[in-house]
Protein backbone atom coordinates (compact mmCIF):
# COMPACT_ATOMS: atom_id res chain seq x y z
CA UNK A 1 0.00 0.00 0.00
CA UNK A 2 1.08 3.46 -0.87
CA UNK A 3 2.85 5.46 2.36
CA UNK A 4 1.98 8.90 0.67
CA UNK A 5 0.51 11.81 2.75
CA UNK A 6 -2.86 12.23 2.55
CA UNK A 7 -4.96 15.26 3.19
CA UNK A 8 -5.95 14.92 6.78
CA UNK A 9 -9.79 14.30 7.33
CA UNK A 10 -12.27 17.16 8.55
CA UNK A 11 -13.64 16.71 11.90
CA UNK A 12 -17.28 16.37 10.25
CA UNK A 13 -15.93 13.21 9.15
CA UNK A 14 -16.45 12.22 12.94
CA UNK A 15 -19.91 13.64 13.62
CA UNK A 16 -21.86 10.82 12.52
CA UNK A 17 -22.53 7.39 13.88
CA UNK A 18 -19.71 5.12 15.56
CA UNK A 19 -20.34 2.53 13.06
CA UNK A 20 -19.98 4.18 9.70
CA UNK A 21 -17.11 5.83 10.96
CA UNK A 22 -15.46 2.59 11.30
CA UNK A 23 -16.39 1.46 7.88
CA UNK A 24 -15.19 4.10 6.55
CA UNK A 25 -11.90 4.60 8.39
CA UNK A 26 -10.28 1.50 6.81
CA UNK A 27 -8.31 1.82 4.16
CA UNK A 28 -7.80 5.69 6.18
CA UNK A 29 -4.47 6.71 7.34
CA UNK A 30 -2.77 7.23 10.58
CA UNK A 31 0.50 9.24 11.57
CA UNK A 32 1.51 10.08 15.21
CA UNK A 33 4.76 9.81 16.97
CA UNK A 34 6.97 9.60 13.48
CA UNK A 35 5.21 6.69 12.45
CA UNK A 36 2.06 4.80 10.87
CA UNK A 37 0.05 3.12 8.41
CA UNK A 38 -3.12 2.36 6.59
CA UNK A 39 -5.68 1.20 9.07
CA UNK A 40 -7.08 -2.09 8.44
CA UNK A 41 -8.95 -2.39 11.10
CA UNK A 42 -11.49 -0.61 14.44
CA UNK A 43 -14.64 -1.64 15.85
CA UNK A 44 -17.36 0.86 16.67
CA UNK A 45 -19.21 1.49 20.63
CA UNK A 46 -22.16 3.95 20.90
CA UNK A 47 -23.85 4.68 24.10
CA UNK A 48 -27.04 2.92 23.61
CA UNK A 49 -24.55 -0.08 23.27
CA UNK A 50 -24.27 -2.42 26.61
CA UNK A 51 -20.68 -3.10 25.25
CA UNK A 52 -19.38 0.81 25.09
CA UNK A 53 -17.79 2.03 28.55
CA UNK A 54 -20.77 5.60 27.85
CA UNK A 55 -23.32 2.87 27.77
CA UNK A 56 -24.00 3.85 31.60
CA UNK A 57 -23.55 7.72 31.42
CA UNK A 58 -20.45 9.98 31.24
CA UNK A 59 -17.54 8.82 34.30
CA UNK A 60 -14.09 9.80 34.84
CA UNK A 61 -12.49 6.90 32.78
CA UNK A 62 -14.63 7.48 30.13
CA UNK A 63 -15.30 11.59 29.89
CA UNK A 64 -13.50 11.75 27.08
CA UNK A 65 -15.57 9.78 25.17
CA UNK A 66 -18.57 12.57 25.33
CA UNK A 67 -16.22 14.85 24.08
CA UNK A 68 -16.57 16.64 20.17
CA UNK A 69 -16.19 14.43 17.63
CA UNK A 70 -12.41 13.73 15.89
CA UNK A 71 -11.60 13.96 20.18
CA UNK A 72 -8.86 11.22 21.62
CA UNK A 73 -10.24 8.84 24.03
CA UNK A 74 -7.60 6.66 25.28
CA UNK A 75 -8.13 4.01 28.34
CA UNK A 76 -5.49 1.25 29.71
CA UNK A 77 -6.98 -2.02 29.39
CA UNK A 78 -6.02 -5.31 31.89
CA UNK A 79 -3.92 -2.41 33.67
CA UNK A 80 -1.19 -2.62 31.11
CA UNK A 81 -2.11 -1.40 27.94
CA UNK A 82 -3.41 1.42 26.08
CA UNK A 83 -6.34 1.76 23.86
CA UNK A 84 -6.77 4.35 20.83
CA UNK A 85 -10.30 5.76 20.22
CA UNK A 86 -11.68 8.61 18.23
CA UNK A 87 -14.22 10.00 19.43
CA UNK A 88 -17.64 10.12 16.85
CA UNK A 89 -21.24 11.76 17.01
CA UNK A 90 -21.99 15.15 18.59
CA UNK A 91 -20.59 16.51 21.76
CA UNK A 92 -22.39 15.24 24.47
CA UNK A 93 -23.15 11.80 23.15
CA UNK A 94 -20.92 8.76 24.40
CA UNK A 95 -19.42 7.12 21.32
CA UNK A 96 -16.21 6.31 19.50
CA UNK A 97 -14.24 3.73 17.15
CA UNK A 98 -11.27 2.05 18.06
CA UNK A 99 -8.35 1.47 15.92
CA UNK A 100 -7.36 -2.08 16.55
CA UNK A 101 -4.63 -2.59 13.78
CA UNK A 102 -3.17 -0.90 10.92
CA UNK A 103 -0.35 -1.97 8.22
CA UNK A 104 2.74 -0.05 9.00
CA UNK A 105 3.96 2.02 5.98
CA UNK A 106 6.34 4.98 7.46
CA UNK A 107 8.79 4.90 10.56
CA UNK A 108 8.57 1.11 10.64
CA UNK A 109 12.24 1.10 12.27
CA UNK A 110 10.72 3.63 15.36
CA UNK A 111 8.35 0.84 15.46
CA UNK A 112 10.62 -2.42 15.43
CA UNK A 113 12.13 -0.18 18.36
CA UNK A 114 9.29 0.34 20.38
CA UNK A 115 8.45 -3.07 19.76
CA UNK A 116 11.87 -4.56 20.53
CA UNK A 117 11.61 -8.61 19.56
CA UNK A 118 9.33 -8.30 17.11
CA UNK A 119 10.94 -9.41 13.95
CA UNK A 120 7.36 -9.82 11.92
CA UNK A 121 6.21 -6.15 10.67
CA UNK A 122 2.48 -8.23 10.91
CA UNK A 123 2.46 -8.15 14.37
CA UNK A 124 3.86 -4.78 14.68
CA UNK A 125 0.36 -3.32 15.26
CA UNK A 126 -1.83 -6.00 14.74
CA UNK A 127 -3.70 -5.61 18.41
CA UNK A 128 -4.89 -2.20 19.47
CA UNK A 129 -2.27 -2.39 22.34
CA UNK A 130 0.51 -3.43 19.93
CA UNK A 131 -0.68 -0.91 17.71
CA UNK A 132 -0.63 2.26 20.98
CA UNK A 133 2.80 0.90 21.62
CA UNK A 134 3.97 0.81 18.00
CA UNK A 135 2.71 4.24 17.92
CA UNK A 136 4.34 5.61 21.33
CA UNK A 137 0.56 6.35 22.21
CA UNK A 138 -0.50 6.91 25.40
CA UNK A 139 -2.75 8.64 27.97
CA UNK A 140 -1.11 11.93 27.84
CA UNK A 141 -3.34 12.78 24.49
CA UNK A 142 -6.78 11.50 25.88
CA UNK A 143 -9.49 14.09 25.74
CA UNK A 144 -6.67 16.35 23.02
CA UNK A 145 -8.12 16.94 19.71
CA UNK A 146 -6.15 15.62 16.61
CA UNK A 147 -4.67 18.89 15.92
CA UNK A 148 -3.76 19.47 19.67
CA UNK A 149 -2.32 15.84 19.98
CA UNK A 150 -0.59 15.76 16.80
CA UNK A 151 -1.85 13.14 15.30
CA UNK A 152 -2.69 12.63 12.20
CA UNK A 153 -6.12 10.73 10.36
CA UNK A 154 -5.11 11.08 6.67
CA UNK A 155 -7.94 10.36 3.87
CA UNK A 156 -8.79 7.02 2.38
CA UNK A 157 -5.69 5.87 0.11
CA UNK A 158 -6.46 2.63 -0.20
CA UNK A 159 -9.62 1.29 -1.85
CA UNK A 160 -10.21 -1.89 0.25
CA UNK A 161 -12.86 -4.83 0.45
CA UNK A 162 -14.49 -3.63 3.89
CA UNK A 163 -16.86 -5.91 5.66
CA UNK A 164 -18.48 -5.76 9.43
CA UNK A 165 -17.85 -8.50 11.73
CA UNK A 166 -18.18 -9.32 15.35
CA UNK A 167 -16.17 -7.27 17.65
CA UNK A 168 -13.97 -9.35 20.03
CA UNK A 169 -13.51 -9.43 24.10
CA UNK A 170 -16.77 -8.27 24.95
CA UNK A 171 -19.40 -10.37 26.40
CA UNK A 172 -22.56 -8.22 25.43
CA UNK A 173 -23.78 -6.90 22.23
CA UNK A 174 -22.09 -10.04 20.77
CA UNK A 175 -24.52 -9.93 17.22
CA UNK A 176 -23.51 -6.53 16.22
CA UNK A 177 -21.21 -6.54 13.60
CA UNK A 178 -19.26 -3.41 14.28
CA UNK A 179 -15.49 -4.78 13.88
CA UNK A 180 -15.02 -3.66 10.66
CA UNK A 181 -11.82 -5.10 8.40
CA UNK A 182 -10.04 -5.02 5.23
CA UNK A 183 -11.08 -8.29 4.10
CA UNK A 184 -8.10 -10.36 3.16
CA UNK A 185 -5.19 -7.86 5.14
CA UNK A 186 -2.56 -9.33 7.11
CA UNK A 187 -2.00 -7.16 9.22
CA UNK A 188 -5.56 -8.07 11.46
CA UNK A 189 -5.43 -8.63 15.11
CA UNK A 190 -7.27 -11.54 14.52
CA UNK A 191 -8.30 -13.27 11.41
CA UNK A 192 -12.15 -13.14 10.07
CA UNK A 193 -14.36 -15.41 11.14
CA UNK A 194 -14.87 -17.80 8.42
CA UNK A 195 -18.99 -17.25 8.27
CA UNK A 196 -17.53 -14.12 7.12
CA UNK A 197 -14.70 -14.36 5.17
CA UNK A 198 -16.80 -15.71 1.87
Amino acid sequence: MSGRRARPVATEFFNRRPEDVAADIIGCTISFGGAGGVIVEAEAYGQRDPASHSFRGETPRCRSMFGPPGTIYVYRTYGLHWCLNLVTEPEGVGAAVLIRAIEPTHGVDRMRARRAGIDDDRLLCGGPGRLTQALAVDDSIDGLSLADAGLTIGERTAQLDVVGVPRIGISQATELPWRMVARGSRYLSRPIPRSSAA
